[in-house]
Order: structure tokens, then C-alpha cells, then sequence
């Protein structure tokens, strides 16, 4: 009986370590090598409503137009309504921090029409690191007729960054800068980095414009 047990005793260990023979490492799948993938940024897309055609020439000039039909209204009501809007515009441009050039500059009563010279800031970025903006100087002229309203924006220029000591500063004419052949790319599909942004805030200028006074009007831009 003792020489059975430890016969016994001594085939368990053996037992263990043939167990231990069967385990194995199972094979690791190979991990495929990570291609990055590089994607090309895509620039982002332009408003179609700032490239090609979004800047008239009249004459070799920028102007702007909004001519619309205000059906039922006078020439008198529709006088003294863009001659609020245009108050309030002038207001803001004295505020502005510029100095007080903004001003209703003319105004015929009798032919309904009013001129005014603005001169305000035209803010391209503004947060608490820096200020891109440039001094912004257009001519509205408004004609009112009975059941008819014609505003243009014209005569418009820029003074930027004047300031610097450097001498870079740039005064530049509308018509030498915002138009197609200075701010859209060939294909038409893109601003110019530089004049771009001046083209892009003027539209946007001049639509904030037309719409208060459509909206003075009971109209639609």
C-alpha cells in the first residue's frame, strides 16, 4: 500500500507538467500597419451671392441698386421712410468712433431725394486678441417716386489700417479692389485672400442697408 502511494505521488507531478506541455501561445493575428491617410483640406465653400457678378459695374464704377416698386405708397410716405432709415445709419456711423463725417449731406424735398456720405468701420474680426477692420466711405443716394423706390450705394472706398508705422497702410477705391477682377479667382469659384474679406463685409454692408429700408417699406429684398 505505501509503495502504491507513492508510486502514485510521484506520477501527479508528472501528470501536471504534460498538462503544462499542452498549453500554447495561440498565434497573435498581425496587426496590419496603420496607413495614414492624409486627406487634403477642402477649402470651404463660397456663398455664390459674393462671387462673380456680385459687384455691378456701371460706367467703369461700383454701384450698388435696389429699385423696387412699392405699390399703393406716395413719394412723400416713402421719402420720409428711407429718410429715417438713412438717420439711423448716419447715427450709427457718428457713433462708430470715426470722426463725425457720417451725415445726411443733401435732401430735395420736392424731387424726393436723399443724399447722404457715410464714413464707419467695416469689422472683418474682432475678439480679445486683435481688431481687423478698415474705414469704410460709400455714398447712398435715394430717389422716391409715388409707387417707386430707388437706393444706390456708390462711390465707395477704403482706408486700412492707415495707422501703421510701417507705412503699409492701404487706401484703395472700390473699383480697384472688390470687383471680379481683384477678388474672385479665375475659375470663379473663390475669393482672393487679401481683397476678398473687403468684398465679402461690403456685400454684406449693403444688404444689411437694402433690407431695413425694404423692410421701412413693408417689402421683400
Amino acid at each position: 500500500m505505501k509503495t502504491l502511494l507513492i508510486a502514485i505521488f510521484t506520477f501527479i507531478p508528472m501528470m501536471g507538467m504534460a498538462q503544462k506541455n499542452v498549453w500554447e501561445i495561440p498565434d497573435q493575428p498581425q496587426q496590419q500597419e496603420k496607413t495614414k491617410v492624409v486627406e487634403k483640406k477642402k477649402a470651404p465653400k463660397v456663398d455664390q451671392k459674393y462671387l462673380r457678378g456680385a459687384v455691378p459695374e456701371v460706367n467703369g464704377e461700383v454701384v450698388f441698386t435696389l429699385d423696387k416698386d412699392v405699390s399703393g405708397m406716395s413719394a412723400d410716405s416713402i421719402y420720409n421712410k428711407v429718410y429715417s432709415v438713412f438717420s439711423e445709419i448716419v447715427d450709427e456711423g457718428k457713433s462708430s468712433g470715426l470722426k463725425p463725417e457720417a451725415r445726411i449731406a443733401a435732401v430735395n424735398k420736392a424731387e424726393h431725394t436723399i443724399a447722404v456720405r457715410m464714413k464707419e468701420w467695416l469689422v472683418f474680426t474682432s475678439n480679445f486678441i486683435s481688431l481687423d477692420r478698415t474705414e469704410f466711405n460709400y455714398t447712398l443716394i435715394a430717389k422716391a417716386t409715388d409707387g417707386h423706390i430707388n437706393v444706390k450705394m456708390e462711390r465707395i472706398s477704403y482706408a486700412y489700417e492707415m495707422n501703421r508705422n510701417d507705412g503699409s497702410g492701404m487706401k484703395e477705391k472700390a473699383e480697384n479692389w472688390i470687383t471680379d477682377k481683384y477678388a474672385v479667382n479665375k475659375k470663379g469659384t473663390n475669393l482672393s485672400k487679401i481683397s476678398g474679406k473687403f468684398r465679402r463685409k461690403t456685400i454684406d454692408r449693403k444688404d444689411n442697408i437694402f433690407q431695413r429700408v425694404c423692410e421701412a417699406l413693408g417689402l421683400n429684398q
